[in-house]
């Protein structure tokens, strides 16, 4: 029969993927129970409904079951109390992480793409909401940060209600069911309708908060939702979160493009590269016929781009489809077709990024 001792010894090799420690010393092994060939582990994580809960208890279940032919293995889970926390804090701070994981800071984003229009209404969450989807489906590691404060569509969009939990670490953000983290202000509002009333200052220091005080962990690519306009908010995102690249999002109508090369000009201004212009809402296709019908006309959206020498990424249309589930929180599940040539350019300025954009709390 195996002992609690080998048990212990076994579940050293599980390491939390984020923390990059082994389980045992995080004190996340609260009980090793043995009766006969059954083993019952409890583990306390650092927040309830941890997204990692179900992967690292595989790994015990595997871990346990190397030690005899036969165990029956179960894993309990629930969340640390204030001690245990504690003395999380204390091994993350004292001990260096476990050798085979990236050292270094506890986030490590290696990309930070800001989607941006300048002028509200374009579709800009939308589009944001599409390229994170697009980059989670080729298997990389996506978060969303909701900056606009003001006007956050971003979990509805993706029918996620969850508040974020605090931990030893910082915020939690919520996952999608697809697997992408977000955050965003109306995560924790107490109604979703409620207003946000607040001045520049304090909508600054919520995006900035929203960068260093949450725990994104390893992240292919964070996709920042930007605020409209190119104001304190949007000089926020900008001078704040070490941006990798700008993709503009505009609409046919005149009125759209003038301030979208506002938004193009203070890219410019703070040096920060545009990956390329998008024209949303070029077109909408009628179901019976299959005819492109522009309802706002021909937009000069190639001409713009190539005025600020950048990429012209294409026209998306008008689709009830997509509509349809974005109201019903469910935009994961859209076929994302007309987006594909959007993705693949930005998953290759990510691909081309050094992995230089860690941060610490």
């Amino acid at each position: 029969m195996v002992t609690e001792n080998q048990v212990l010894d076994a579940l050293h090799k599980v390491v939390d993927p984020e923390l990059r420690r082994n389980i045992v010393d995080l004190g996340m092994v609260r009980q090793v129970r043995i009766r006969g060939a059954h083993v019952k582990v409890t583990l306390a994580l650092t927040v309830t409904n941890c997204p990692l809960q179900d992967s690292i208890a595989t790994d015990v279940v595997q871990a346990v079951k190397t030690l005899e032919p036969g165990l029956d293995v179960e894993v309990a889970i629930t969340a640390m109390n204030e001690g245990e926390k504690a003395h999380l804090r204390e091994v993350l701070q004292s001990s260096p992480p476990q050798p085979n994981f990236p050292a270094g800071n506890l986030n490590r984003v290696k990309t930070v793409i800001a989607v941006m229009s300048g002028k509200g209404g374009v579709g800009k969450s939308t589009v944001a909401a599409m390229i994170a989807v697009g980059l989670r489906r080729q298997g990389l590691r996506v978060g969303v940060l909701d900056a606009d404060i003001t006007g956050p569509s971003i979990p509805k969009l993706f029918g996620v209600h969850t508040a974020p939990e605090t931990s030893p670490l910082g915020i939690m953000p919520p996952q999608t069911s697809g697997g992408i983290k977000i955050m965003s202000i109306n995560l924790m509002l107490e109604n979703e309708a409620d207003a946000v009333i607040w001045r520049g200052p304090l909508i600054a220091s919520a995006i900035n908060q929203f960068w260093s005080d949450v725990f994104w962990g390893d992240l292919d690519v964070l996709v920042v939702d930007m605020p409209p306009g190119t104001s304190d908010a949007a000089l926020t995102v900008l001078q704040g979160l070490p941006i990798t690249g700008v993709v503009l999002v505009t609409s046919p109508q005149d009125l759209a493009e003038m301030v979208v090369r506002k938004a193009a000009n203070m890219a410019g201004h703070l040096n920060i590269p545009l990956i390329g212009v998008v024209e949303n809402m070029s077109y909408v296709t009628c179901p019976k016929c299959g005819e492109r019908f522009e309802l706002f006309g021909k937009g000069n959206s190639e001409e713009m781009a190539n005025a600020f020498n950048t990429r012209f990424l294409g026209k998306l249309g008008l689709d009830p489809e997509m509509a349809r589930l974005g109201d019903r929180g469910e935009i994961e599940t859209y076929a994302n077709g007309e987006f594909g040539p959007l993705v693949q350019v930005v998953a290759g300025v990510i691909a081309a990024a050094p992995d230089s954009h860690a941060h610490k709390h």
